[in-house]
């Protein structure tokens, strides 16, 4: 019925989250609000890290990918559950350390570092630095060689797959701002540089080749270039890569048709792959490492709106007007991003209604969903908006100069404040 498994609906006829009724949490602490159930975000850290111990014999590193939500709150559960952090800028490190993550366990990505970013990874020790580009591995290897130290490098390898996915998340093919193209001969030249630094030790390669992808077939092909490249480093150059990154993209069900294939069997499949190309390479298995981000993060949340306005046009649609929009979730005014909602005070009736559910702020394409599955909503009804536990409260704005919502945990019939909702005062805090 509902696309996660957590959502059900209780004897009020009321949609609940992780058993705790959805309504009564609109109540308590008000509309918009975005909600995380952390059993589910633990379950998939468990899953994903069970497979690595499973089909890598513990080789290996999860490492949750923070920019599909971050706050102090989530990096200390992903910390409880021994895994991993990938972060992409000073500010998603900074969290990490302030909530008191091991940073041995971090890699810090970017396609554009700065100076500081990459000073201030240096200083609380980060386990890796991706780099993206030639000029920034020659700025870490100044900046390394000031503070007498050796950081761990990983580099970013376009490896030219195309995930078939959206455009705009697409990774891993040469026409991207991201990492080194192997076609071109860019990466392996670049790891005969790294390998010529005295202040930085290369300790793996890294790819992605998109995003929310649910064919298994293109994660198997990445895996045999970037060992192709491996053994050709070791050929040519005598140097052992010791890591190997296979990236994250693994796609979730967004709506009722969308069919992910388990965790478990992403992880079986390309394993196979890479234990056959390993003995057929004559290569080392290096350690496997992957960054999941999405897949722990989407389902465990949904996003709850109270109905302001309907506005029925005639032969053309119904417009079901929300106390928030594209400043809570900007991805369908960003990507055409198809969503599951709820009334989740009418949760128990059928969906019988197609509506547009459309955002507060003052742009006509502020919309959450084009016609949409939903129960009649009106006034003062509690929309839920389902699987938004990634790339909405981190890609949130303050447009309108609308105040960010507070994102609530709930676990074991109990519910907290992880991030406090805006006030006003917030919005005009660094105005002078």
């Amino acid at each position: 019925m509902f696309v996660s498994e957590n959502l059900g609906v209780n004897e009020k006829g009321n949609l609940t989250v992780g058993g705790i009724d959805t309504v009564d949490l609109a109540a308590q602490y008000g509309t918009p609000l975005y909600v995380m159930d952390e059993q589910v975000v633990r379950n998939a850290c468990r899953r994903f890290k069970e497979s690595i111990d499973k089909y890598y014999g513990g080789k290996g590193l999860v490492c949750y990918a923070s920019k599909a939500f971050s706050c102090l709150e989530m990096c200390r559960i992903i910390a409880s559950e021994g895994i991993g952090l990938d972060v992409v800028s000073l500010g998603e490190l900074y969290t990490a350390v302030k909530s008191g993550f091991d940073c041995s366990k971090i890699g810090f990505h970017g396609n554009n570092k700065t100076p500081e970013e990459l000073e201030y990874a240096i200083e609380v020790g980060v386990g890796h630095i991706v780099v993206d580009n030639i000029s920034e591995l020659f700025m870490l290897e100044e900046i390394a060689k000031a503070k007498n130290a050796k950081p761990s490098i990983m580099f970013r390898i376009k490896p030219g797959i195309d995930a078939h996915t959206h455009d705009f998340v697409k990774t891993g093919q040469i026409d991207s701002k991201f990492g080194f193209a192997l076609e071109t001969g860019e990466a392996f030249e670049a790891v005969k540089q790294a390998v010529a630094c005295e202040n930085v030790e290369l300790s793996g390669l890294h790819c992605h080749i998109g995003s929310q992808i649910f064919d298994i077939a293109p994660f198997e092909e990445a895996a045999r270039v970037m060992l192709d490249f491996i053994a050709k480093i070791k050929d040519e150059l005598g140097y052992t890569v010791k890591e190997l990154n296979l990236g994250g993209g693994f796609g979730i069900k967004y709506l009722n048709e969308h069919d992910p294939a388990p965790f478990e069997t992403y992880m079986e499949r390309v394993s196979k792959v890479v234990k056959s190309e390993c003995e057929r390479l004559g290569i080392e298995q290096p350690a496997i490492l992957i960054e999941p981000g999405r897949s722990i993060a989407a389902p465990a949340g949904i996003t709850l709106y109270t109905v302001g306005a309907r506005k029925e046009i005639p032969n053309i649609r119904t417009y079901v007007s929300i106390d928030g929009g594209m400043c809570d979730n900007p991805r369908y005014i960003l990507y055409g991003s198809e969503y599951e909602a709820v009334v989740a005070n009418k949760a128990s009736e059928e969906r019988t209604d197609r509506v547009t559910i459309a955002g507060r702020c003052c742009e006509s394409g502020d919309l959450i969903g084009e016609n949409m599955p939903l129960q009649y909503a009106e006034s003062g009804d509690i929309i839920a908006v389902c699987a938004t536990g990634a790339y909405n409260y981190s890609m949130s704005s303050n447009y309108n100069r609308v105040q960010k919502p507070a994102v609530v945990f709930i676990n074991n019939g109990e519910s907290r404040i992880a991030v406090k909702r805006e006030t006003l005062d917030d919005i005009i805090r660094n105005d002078i």
